[in-house]
């Protein structure tokens, strides 16, 4: 199949937003779906596009995070018991976006702003486990958030993981890349009827997202902890702008 110059440029660009997401853990959704939107990508087609490309690179970091022995199951599963049941809940509460966006905007931009300052983080010197009950109940509001936004959660549950020292920074990544696989993989069984509404161009698009995706991972194993934390920062921005209407 050939590709023509405007195909190309987006799966570019999704390399990109692949490589900069996936070095904290995260699948990317909201960018692509950012990105697709700006190269007049059909609204049907994009939601489950961004779905299909999140669960690449997500399921693939995953795999990464853990076989470099950072992930940790107990810090992750009681997120899931709370978030599964909520997100479905979420999904269907309508709240206005001239609401919602805001207010979600100007969370991720304080949590960018803490991210990118120079003090340093507890969780950067010691952490612990999050007590089961509180980080349950953190769940159920993460899962209402990711049904609100349509997003997996991830980048809500990085932060929090940090400020509470609940994780290490590269733990974390671990830790978040299941999560938002657990719920990509969710949302796309409960909408398989999105299934026929994929592009013809998936196949270059996945590639594209699979090669920033490895790139992004190997570089989350491998940095330091400071960088890791200065990347999070920038998706954290990066998203707070898309929520504004920036992009």
């Amino acid at each position: 199949m050939a590709f023509d110059t405007l195909h190309l440029a987006l799966a570019a660009c999704l390399f990109m937003g692949a490589l900069l997401y996936s070095t904290v853990g995260h699948g990317g959704a909201s960018s692509y779906i950012a990105l697709m939107a700006l190269f007049g990508v059909p609204a049907a087609v994009m939601r489950p596009t961004a779905l299909v490309l999140n669960l690449i690179v997500s399921t693939m970091g995953s795999v990464r995070y853990a076989r470099a022995g950072l992930f940790r199951w107990r810090t992750l599963w009681p997120f899931l018991v709370g978030a599964f049941p909520a997100a479905f809940v979420g999904g269907m509460i309508h709240v206005p976006p001239e609401i919602y966006r805001p207010a979600m905007g100007v969370v991720l931009l304080f949590s960018a702003a803490r991210m990118l300052w120079p003090r340093e983080l507890k969780a950067e010197r010691e952490w612990h486990d999050p007590p089961l009950w509180l980080a349950i109940l953190a769940g159920v509001g993460l899962g209402l958030l990711a049904g609100l936004t349509g997003t997996g959660g991830g980048i809500f549950l990085s932060p929090l993981l940090l400020f509470m020292a609940w994780s290490a920074p590269k733990p974390a990544s671990g830790v978040v890349a299941v999560f938002i696989l657990a719920n990509s993989a969710s949302g796309l069984a409960g909408n398989l009827a999105a299934i026929g509404r994929l592009p013809p161009e998936l196949p270059l698009y996945a590639a594209a997202v699979l090669a920033g995706g490895i790139i992004g991972t190997t570089l989350g194993i491998r940095l330091p902890q400071k960088w890791i934390l200065r990347t999070l920062g920038l998706v954290l921005l990066v998203a707070s702008a898309k929520l504004f209407g920036v992009y």
